[in-house]
Order: C-alpha cells, then sequence, then structure tokens
C-alpha cells in the first residue's frame, strides 16, 4: 500500500526529493531572515515603520516579477538557479557593514535584490520542477513543498530568533547566505537535460507581456489564477481580525499562537492530501472545495469557543492553500516550457500581491466594524469566487499548445 503511496513516490524520485531539500533550506534561510531584519532595524532606530520597510522592501520585487520571470525563460534553468543563489549568498555578505542607522540604506538594497532574486529564483525553479517532476505527481510535489514551507515557518523564526540574540542581524545574514550556498550545491546535484534557449526576437516589453497574455487567454488557467487571488485578497482583509477573535476568547494575544499553530497543522494536511485531491478532484473541484472551507471557517470564528477556534484554524489551514496548489500545479501543467518562466512569475503576483493589499485594508476596516460581523462578511464574500470554477472548461490540448508556443517567436527547445 505505502509503495503506491503518491507522497512516497514523490520523495523516492532522486531530483524531486533535491528539490524538495531546496524548500526547506531556503524557506528556513529566508524566514530566519524576516523576522532578524525587522528587530535589526528596530534596535537600531527604535522605529516601528521602519522596521515594517523591510517586510516591503522583499516584497516589492513581486511587482515587477512578469519582467524578472522573463530571466528564466532565457537560460537553462539548473546553471541559472546555481547562479542565483550563489548571488544572494555574496550579496548577504554585505550586511556585515549594517552597524548603525546610517547604514540602513545599505540593508534595504539587498533586502530588494533580495526579494529580486527570490523571484527568478521562484520561477526558474517552477519550470525545473516541470521537467524532472512526472505530470501526474506535480500536484503532490506542490503539496509536499507547502508542506515543508509551512514547516520551516514555525522552526525559522525561532532559531533565527536565538541566533540574533547570540550573534546580531550578522549571524542571521551569515546563516541565510550558508542556506543559499546549500540550495546552490543541491540544484547542482539534480540530473536534468537542457538546451539552451533560443535567443529571443521581438521587444522586451513584448515578450515580458506575452507571458500575461497566455495565462489570462488560457480557459483553465485565469479561472484558478483569479480564484486563489480573491483568496488571498481575503486572507490578508481578515489577518488583523485573529488578534480581536483572541480578545474575545478573554486571551492575551500570545494565544495568537496557539491559533497559527492549528492553521500550519491544517496546512501540512492538505499538502500531504493534494495530490490524491486533485487527482480524484480535478483543479476547479479541488480549489472550489478549499475556499468553501475556508469560508465556513471564517464564519464560524464569530463563536466565542476555544474549541471552534481551534478546529476553525485548523480547518482555514487547510483550506487556504487548495487553490493556491491548484493554480500552480496548473499553470506547470499547462503551459509550454518556453513561456512557464514568465507565466509562473505573472501568476505569482497575481495570487500573492492581492495578500498584501488586503492587509493594509483589514488593519483599517478592524476599527470600524464589530469583528464579528467582518468575520460573517468576509466569510460569505469569499463564496463568489467559487462560481467561475464551477463552469465545464474549455480543454485545450497541451501538446498542441506546446507546438504553438515553440513557433512563436522568442520560443526555444526546452
Amino acid at each position: 500500500m505505502t509503495k503506491n503511496w503518491s507522497v512516497v513516490r514523490v520523495v523516492r524520485e532522486r531530483d524531486a526529493a533535491l528539490c524538495l531539500a531546496v524548500s526547506v533550506v531556503s524557506g528556513f534561510g529566508t524566514s530566519a531572515l524576516w523576522l532578524a531584519s525587522g528587530v535589526w532595524v528596530k534596535d537600531l532606530t527604535g522605529s516601528n515603520g521602519l522596521a515594517a520597510l523591510c517586510v516591503l522592501a522583499l516584497w516589492a520585487p513581486t511587482l515587477l516579477a512578469p519582467l524578472l520571470g522573463s530571466l528564466a525563460d532565457r537560460a537553462r534553468r539548473r546553471p541559472l538557479l546555481v547562479a542565483f543563489d550563489l548571488g544572494p549568498a555574496a550579496l548577504l555578505l554585505a550586511l556585515l557593514a549594517v552597524d548603525s542607522p546610517g547604514r540602513l540604506w545599505l540593508l534595504y538594497t539587498v533586502l530588494f535584490l533580495y526579494g529580486a532574486a527570490s523571484v527568478v529564483i521562484d520561477a526558474a525553479e517552477s519550470a525545473l520542477v516541470a521537467a524532472v517532476v512526472a505530470p501526474e505527481l506535480l500536484g503532490d510535489f506542490n503539496g509536499l513543498r507547502m508542506t515543508v514551507t509551512e514547516g520551516m515557518k514555525l522552526v525559522a523564526p525561532p532559531t533565527g530568533a536565538v541566533v540574533y540574540a547570540a550573534h546580531g542581524g550578522r549571524g542571521v545574514a551569515l546563516l541565510d547566505a550558508a542556506t543559499f550556498v546549500c540550495a546552490a550545491g543541491l540544484y547542482g546535484c539534480v540530473r536534468v537535460r537542457e538546451e539552451r534557449p533560443r535567443r529571443p526576437a521581438g521587444h522586451w516589453r513584448a515578450r515580458t507581456a506575452e507571458g500575461a497574455r497566455f495565462l489570462w487567454g488560457h480557459p483553465e488557467l485565469r479561472p484558478l489564477v483569479l480564484a486563489g487571488g480573491t483568496t488571498m485578497l481575503f486572507a490578508g482583509l481578515g489577518a488583523p481580525l485573529l488578534y480581536a477573535v483572541v480578545e474575545g476568547l478573554g486571551h492575551s494575544p500570545a494565544y495568537t499562537g496557539a491559533l497559527y499553530a492549528a492553521q500550519g497543522a491544517g496546512s501540512v494536511v492538505a499538502g500531504l492530501l493534494s495530490g490524491p485531491a486533485l487527482r480524484r478532484l480535478g483543479a476547479r473541484r479541488f480549489a472550489a472545495c478549499g475556499i468553501a472551507l475556508t469560508a465556513v471557517a471564517v464564519v464560524a470564528q464569530a463563536v466565542p469557543s476555544d474549541p471552534v477556534a481551534l478546529v476553525c484554524g485548523a480547518a482555514i489551514g487547510a483550506g487556504l492553500p487548495c487553490p493556491l496548489i491548484a493554480a500552480l500545479t496548473a499553470v506547470q501543467q499547462r503551459t509550454p516550457d518556453a513561456l512557464l518562466g514568465r507565466v509562473t512569475a505573472t501568476a505569482g503576483t497575481l495570487l500573492y500581491a492581492p495578500n498584501a493589499f488586503g492587509l493594509a485594508a483589514g488593519a483599517g476596516l478592524v476599527e470600524l466594524l464589530p469583528y464579528q460581523l467582518l468575520l460573517v462578511l468576509l466569510g460569505l464574500a469569499r463564496l463568489p469566487a467559487v462560481l467561475p470554477l464551477r463552469r465545464t472548461p474549455v480543454h485545450r490540448d497541451a501538446s498542441a499548445a506546446r507546438t504553438a508556443a515553440g513557433s512563436s517567436s522568442d520560443a526555444g527547445p526546452a
């Protein structure tokens, strides 16, 4: 029975296991630096606003993702990933010079370039994974990657805090640099045959926009990405309400840790089961079930009960990744290799950028209306995102799509 379990099949595949190992070390380093950078700025300046700019500097390059993702389509992915992991490793060494508020510009610059490199890495990694993992196992791989990423979010921040307390921000920077070097070594061990892409023709703007046109014009990918982006928008709107939920339960803010842990546990379960669920339900129904589960759980959070809050946290953790995994897997399965970097990067922007806007708006909403009413409204508002997923998709033959892309002006052999 275990031999046929798809998750075990993914782990037993050498190259897939190497890519998962990269997710572990990269997720660990990034999560540790994300926490330490804000604390570092706070210690140097005492300013909450300047500390928050660290997150902005890391996130801002996401808005340039369609352009940055085009880099992943202009070179072989494995050597590109090795180079873009060794680059940030060297770049992080510049943070050893940050020792006063006057040198914070260096920290922000490094964080911005770090975020830009991460966009290219994510796009190239998605294309590499699509080349080394069997198409029927991509859902299992993406689910496992979600599981290890969530796991690192639980492990890395406290570890980073310990390193920061002992060695300061420079120690965390060195730790993160070491994880990049480790990731580069793991990518170098992946066995994949890649031919150099042909020199792209046409203006760079047209080449960049081609990924967005493909994504928007695809009858299967567009509703999945839009549903995922809408889900993340409402997730951002609802995030500030968690503290109000804890207050309504009569607990201190520290109790949010228990709810986050429950949510993380739900995400782990969803990641492990996503592959079989995708094969059984299909991408659209899998995404729709996740959105519906999240909507019910958000509404139920209005009930002032500890057990209900913990169960709802686990349900949100299980439902929230479903549309994201469904969209990413569909992009990998349906996109021609020559466009995969640009399409993945564009999809990433549409999926995750709404979360940041939702966080900003949600911080204001929680001050205007009772949190119970907001929970009900935000839960119900998720349901319309399911409607486009209920329509019967117009199927497109994947091989025909790849052939058509291969004849485009900037396509090249995979």
